[in-house]
């Protein structure tokens, strides 16, 4: 039996995709995650900032804020971004960076829920039937929140020593003065490749069964591909169109944010169906 149908058959899985989107309430179970990964965003920076602050302890060494948040809101528009960036310096500046305590770990229970929520829609989308128990699943949504702060922890470690290392190479060998263009190429590429392990991990672990490489695929690539359009579009439409400040006053920042998460989740949930579609016709399975 093939793993995936041919690719001939992949416009029709899109479709029976957006029918069961629609069927299974996805917009309705779009808004839930949105305002899930809204109340787990600043827990979830705020426990990656103590983390940062406990590794910086450790190796005697400073990671860069600006960095990090950089690292998490690099894929928003700025549009969107700019607004929870002032809000998030205001509270870290008055936030403590130790780990170990009572606000660190409900920051980390916080920012839990959020994946948990992510977890459910995948559950739904796969048509699987989830027997892990309460203390697994959970573990598995804490874990990826310990996950996602040490990935991005170790990619700004590696943004700030890779262009020392490749500095002092040019120091040392005859390669030429470098443009600093390419760093900054460096950043874009690590805040791409981040929501990239994020999206492949969601799939990996929290669908009910554990899935072939090969059949989560589509939807990660289809999920990426719309996740660049959307806040593209988005971005054009905030900027152009939307008065969020004339309804929402000085909540518009964080309105702006809520309806690109309400999106993302939308088209994160319609990756998710896209391969449930085409596992069903690679199975045989009446649509």
């Amino acid at each position: 039996m093939p793993i995936l149908p041919p690719l001939r058959r992949w416009p029709a899985a899109l479709v029976t995709a957006a029918r069961r989107f629609s069927r299974k309430n996805g917009w309705v179970m779009s808004s839930h995650i949105a305002m899930s990964m809204m109340l787990a965003l600043f827990p979830f920076v705020l426990f990656t900032v103590a983390l940062a602050g406990t590794v910086a302890g450790v190796l005697s060494q400073d990671v860069e804020m600006d960095s990090l948040t950089e690292l998490v809101f690099g894929a928003w528009p700025d549009s969107v971004a700019q607004p929870i960036l002032a809000e998030l310096e205001a509270v870290l500046k008055t936030s403590s960076t130790q780990l170990a305590t009572l606000g660190g770990l409900l920051a980390l229970y916080f920012a839990s829920n959020g994946v948990d929520a992510v977890r459910i829609a995948m559950v739904q989308a796969y048509h699987d039937t989830d027997t892990r128990p309460f203390w697994k699943t959970r573990g598995i949504c804490v874990g990826l929140v310990i996950l996602g702060g040490a990935g991005i922890l170790a990619a700004a470690v590696f943004e700030l020593l890779l262009p020392l290392y490749v500095r002092f190479l040019a120091d040392i060998l005859p390669l030429g003065r470098l443009s600093g263009q390419w760093e900054q190429g460096l950043s874009g590429l690590l805040a791409l490749l981040l929501p990239a392990g994020a999206v492949i991990a969601f799939h990996v672990l929290l669908p009910g069964r554990v899935h072939r490489v090969r059949r989560i695929l589509p939807g990660v690539v289809l999920t990426l591909l719309l996740w660049a359009a959307a806040g593209s579009g988005f971005a054009f439409y905030v900027s152009s169109f939307a008065q969020y400040s004339a309804t929402y006053a000085g909540l518009a920042g964080a309105m702006a944010a809520m309806i690109f998460l309400y999106l993302n989740a939308a088209i994160l949930i319609l990756g998710a169906e896209f391969n449930g579609a085409l596992i069903d016709m690679a199975d045989g399975r009446k649509q």
